[in-house]
């Protein structure tokens, strides 16, 4: 049954409530009236833009508390305190600190029943508590205020119900119920507070140059100071003040280069000293600036799906929401930026053409041709329409630029995977060499993976199609999800910190917008 509930001033507004929800009353009548809301929200600015929220979350309860119960401050409401000033604490992020409500708290904390604070002091901390969680969630769960697509990201944000996530807040006494993050933000956050420390303790003296490359079994007194280094960053456990090259050093170099995206051959050669030589300060912005990518990034619908990690230039195929296996690919150079995107696969095409986009016709295929008139027929190429600028395909072959197999995933960037002739440069630790398309270093292996419900596609029938004198197109039965992201610092399946290089310079733009005050 609804009651309506009426003050004596006729400006106020009526305000329902449901006798049948069963509300404690050890500190009153704990219900508030609409007029106390609009009053609250007048006097404290900084919880405006949530006035929807506000109104929708109390409306929906009939306006009853939600952080008291008969014993007074509830249990949640300690939980999502203890979990704001962690927050701000791991993040160095002050901006989420209210010293008013810290104060009101800690009176509830201290208080007992024949002191109980007054009922304007409860209602003011019942409301500043729903105002901190809506900036807290709407920062931490939602992301900073910057357009991603000016950073060069251009997979939908993720939207965040803040009401509906209250909501889940005041259900669930544990934050893990209704923390709205993927496992991998809660893998890197527990980076975050160590690497804070390591920063402010720690400010080792940069690894000079060296003149040749260290190996194992040599001895030199500049391999004290990169052990020093490799145990700090959690590398290199013993043997830290000797000079010697041991193999307890092999190890921690191996394991160092992985982490890193070098060369993994135990060697230190100076492209592993200057990534020793990155000041903790800067990898934990590092850090601070993927957290953020990874609150954007969409939940996970569909448990099979590809990721493309430009930085790390690799592939990762998960089926039933667990890795499969992983490909290196090759992507964009930084004048050809590989976009960030997201789309779903729905083609495979066995022995494609390859239609020549415009800007390469003009600026090398049309200059080739005034060089040697051959060229075309050298390059199994033949102008499909003559025009001021003529339209050129490279036929079928194994000499075709996009190799015996390609993988759409029709997008308005004219991105897609494809194989390669030049199978030499997937060695190289560093791979941005191609035009914005994404090669893949193990494309028959992706073709049977993609094709495995189909009984009519096995090893010699691939093999086959992969050989064809015209393409042949295959639309999969299910389109598999596929996400290009940039990410230059997340935790790997054996939970180990990796970093890579800010390759497209996104990092030192988001830094700019992250770190400007």
């Amino acid at each position: 049954m609804l009651i309506q509930s009426c003050s004596n001033s006729s400006s106020k507004k009526p305000v329902f409530r449901d006798t049948s929800i069963t509300v404690a009353t050890s500190f009153n009548d704990l219900f508030m009236d609409s007029l106390e809301l609009d009053q609250f929200l007048k006097n404290n600015t900084a919880y405006q833009d949530y006035t929807e929220q506000f109104n929708d979350f109390y409306k929906d309860r009939n306006y009853a508390y939600a952080w008291f119960d008969s014993s007074g401050l509830s249990e949640q409401a300690s939980n999502f305190r203890n979990l704001q000033l962690n927050f701000i604490s791991s993040f160095e992020d002050s901006s989420l600190y209210h010293p008013e409500m810290e104060q009101l708290l800690e009176r509830f904390v201290s208080s007992n029943k024949k002191n109980k604070p007054a009922d304007s002091l409860v209602l003011k901390a019942e409301l500043l508590l729903t105002g901190q969680f809506f900036r807290y969630a709407a920062k931490v769960y939602k992301g900073s205020d910057i357009d991603a697509a000016e950073l060069g990201w251009f997979i939908p944000r993720k939207k965040i119900d803040l009401h509906a996530l209250l909501d889940s807040a005041i259900l669930h006494k544990n934050e893990e119920a209704y923390a709205p993050q993927n496992q991998q933000y809660k893998k890197l956050q527990q980076y975050v507070e160590r690497y804070s420390a390591l920063a402010k303790q720690h400010s080792p003296d940069p690894i000079p140059p060296l003149q040749k490359s260290l190996r194992s079994g040599d001895s030199s007194a500049i391999l004290i100071q990169i052990k020093k280094h490799l145990q700090l960053v959690g590398d290199l456990e013993e043997n830290v003040d000797s000079p010697l090259f041991d193999t307890a050093l092999v190890i921690a170099t191996k394991k160092y280069q992985q982490r890193m995206g070098l060369t993994i051959d135990g060697v230190i050669g100076n492209k592993m000293i200057a990534e020793l030589n990155v000041p903790l300060k800067q990898r934990l912005r590092q850090i601070l600036i993927n957290l953020e990518r990874l609150r954007w990034m969409p939940p996970e619908k569909d448990t099979n799906y590809i990721l493309v990690n430009i930085p790390e230039y690799k592939m990762h195929v998960y089926d039933s929401g667990r890795l499969q296996f992983d490909i290196n690919v090759i992507v964009g150079t930084a004048a050809n930026n590989t976009v960030i995107f997201n789309d779903k696969l729905q083609y495979v095409v066995f022995s494609p053409y390859w239609n020549v986009p415009e800007s390469i016709v003009t600026g090398e295929i049309l200059p080739a041709i005034k060089k040697n008139p051959d060229y075309l027929t050298k390059q199994n190429m033949e102008i499909v329409k003559q025009g001021k600028i003529p339209v050129i395909r490279q036929n079928p072959g194994p000499g075709n630029s996009l190799g015996l197999v390609k993988f759409l995933f029709p997008n308005n960037y004219n991105i897609y995977f494809h194989d390669t002739p030049n199978r030499n440069l997937f060695s190289q630790s560093s791979r941005s060499f191609s035009h914005g398309c994404i090669r893949i270093a193990e494309p028959k292996k992706m073709a049977a993976y993609l094709l495995r419900q189909d009984s009519s596609w096995n090893d010699r029938t691939i093999d086959s199609a992969m050989h064809l004198k015209k393409e042949k197109w295959v639309a999969l039965k299910k389109s598999v999800p596929v996400f290009i992201v940039y990410f230059t610092a997340w935790v790997d399946k054996n939970g180990e910190l990796n970093f890579r290089k800010d390759i497209y310079k996104h990092d030192e733009k988001m830094a700019n917008k992250l770190f400007k005050s």
